[in-house]
């Protein structure tokens, strides 16, 4: 049996489509712990995002994690669950639906690193459309090994797999792209007019173990510069917001500071009245609708907090979908 993929009824012509594939995270298909344990499972199996050596983790992982993590993380689901699926499913259609009807001659989907719709199904498939010339957008503006890396890896390799490979470009990050900037400032802005404001800004990425940054991944310095770059086109002085890092698992050191020790101290140094957006988010998913809005709403109150406000992800945004088609336009250029 050969090792390659027996390639679609078409001729070399007909293999001339151009399709550009978004990619984000993943989710479970139901807010249940049955639902959410192979999830977990492949999530947190992928060397990219626990670098434990496999012997050492597997055990942990299959015996512990996933006896006790799956019923916790289904009842943060349940929490957040839409009427037609997860938040982060909805919204990620629903901006590759948007980015396809703003690019009419190009072939757009979207597909998750962990969960449906997986990286080959979507690839098998553009494959069979004829598609020949592939630009893959993993939804991370900055971009991390565990996110970023993860996502193309899973696009590297299917096409190992592929006799007659696609051609292929990607976007590793696009922290400090100008309409990514410009989307936020006005989506931003746009909460504050309806909603007032608060006495400080915090934009809370999320973390990642203070190792992997030691060994060279840039995640943290790309945060920080879009964080710059997003307070000085809403004309923010340093005092107005704070950088920090949330989600944080298992008990290594992670970067900081930590969003969640801030709902703690923040209060306790007089701000009372606290903005919060995750810019390293594309869409709404667990963890900023449950995490951030709801358990971090708790929190800031439990600590003295008076005012807290969740300004939600730039999801399908019409400021961000007109971004995302100039980065897209630009990217094809030269690909005919």
């Amino acid at each position: 049996m050969s090792r390659f993929h027996i390639e679609p009824a078409l001729s070399y012509t007909q293999q001339h489509k151009t399709a550009v594939l978004l990619i984000n995270l993943g989710t479970p298909d139901a807010p249940t712990a049955e639902a959410v344990r192979p999830y977990l499972r492949d999530f947190l199996s992928d060397h990219r995002v626990v670098e434990l050596p496999r012997l050492l983790w597997q055990p942990i992982l299959r015996g512990l994690v996933l006896t006790l993590r799956p019923k916790k993380s289904a009842h943060g689901y349940e929490k957040i669950w839409f009427q037609d699926g997860s938040p982060l499913a909805v919204y990620t259609e629903r901006q590759a639906q948007a980015l396809a009807a703003a690019l009419p001659d190009v072939v757009v989907r979207h597909a998750m690193t962990y969960g449906n719709p997986s990286v080959a199904d979507v690839l098998a498939d553009l494959k069979a459309q004829g598609v020949g010339k592939l630009l893959v957008i993993p939804l991370y503006p900055q971009y991390a090994a565990s996110s970023t890396a993860a996502a193309l890896d899973k696009v590297f390799e299917q096409l190992l797999l592929q006799r007659n490979q696609m051609s292929l470009r990607t976007v590793s990050r696009f922290y400090d792209d100008a309409g990514y900037i410009e989307a936020m400032k006005q989506h931003i802005q746009a909460y504050w007019a309806e909603h007032g404001r608060g006495d400080k800004l915090m934009l809370s990425f999320h973390g990642i173990p203070q190792k992997n940054a030691d060994d060279g991944d840039p995640y943290p310095d790309e945060c920080r510069h879009s964080a710059k770059l997003l307070a000085e086109a809403l004309g923010l002085s340093e005092q107005d917001y704070i950088v920090s890092f949330q989600s944080q698992f298992g008990k290594a050191k992670w970067i900081t500071p930590s969003t969640q020790a801030l709902f703690d101290e923040l209060p306790k140094k007089g701000v009372k009245k606290l903005d919060v957006f995750c810019p390293g988010f594309i869409a709404d998913c667990l963890e900023t609708m449950e995490e951030i809005a709801l358990m971090g709403r708790e929190q800031f109150h439990a600590a003295g907090g008076t005012h807290y406000q969740f300004i939600p992800c730039l999801n399908d945004d019409p400021a961000w979908i007109a971004a995302l088609t100039q980065l897209v336009e630009k990217q094809l250029q030269g690909w005919s």
